[in-house]
């Protein structure tokens, strides 16, 4: 056997030996020391996260976002791009049962009447307490949606 081999043998039992003693927990928790800690024994307070352990967590998230509105509102996915990333915003920081709480608004990108469901999704406690600032921007992408079907029939009569 290899070097190689030696060292995955090696860190097959490092693995295993820390699981045993460390346990997994996927939500955090604070250690006997009293530190924020993550995983198998990941001292958070101490080490945090690398940045691309923070890309993979949220490609992770994306992707679950992705298929709760799939699941729970698959039009979605017939929206123009612009509409189909505010939906995924919304969903990503207030949850699948925050964003489908939205009714006037989904009713409204339903329908397509995109400056409608801009001017609705101002009227939420999301645009005016919680997130004003990522709320305007959500409501500006929803209506240069209905700036570009305005553009796209002006284009089509010509």
């Amino acid at each position: 056997m290899n070097m190689e081999g030696l060292e995955q043998i090696f860190h097959d039992k490092v693995v295993e030996m820390l699981r045993r003693h460390e346990g997994l927990r996927t939500f955090p928790y604070n250690c006997s020391e009293g530190f924020l800690t993550l995983g198998i024994g990941r001292n958070l307070d101490a080490n945090g996260i690398s940045e691309a352990e923070a890309h993979y967590l949220l490609y992770n998230d994306i992707k679950k976002v992705q298929e709760e509105l799939t699941a729970n509102w698959g039009v979605w996915r017939t929206f123009p791009e612009r509409v189909r990333l505010v939906c995924i915003d919304m969903t990503f920081q207030m949850g699948i049962t925050g964003f489908m709480g939205f009714r006037k608004t989904r009713k409204l990108m339903e329908l397509g009447k995109w400056l409608e469901a801009s001017e609705e999704l101002l009227r939420s406690r999301y645009a005016e307490v919680q997130t004003p600032n990522r709320a305007l921007y959500n409501s500006r992408q929803l209506a240069l949606c209905h700036n570009n079907d305005k553009e796209n029939q002006r284009t089509a009569s010509k």
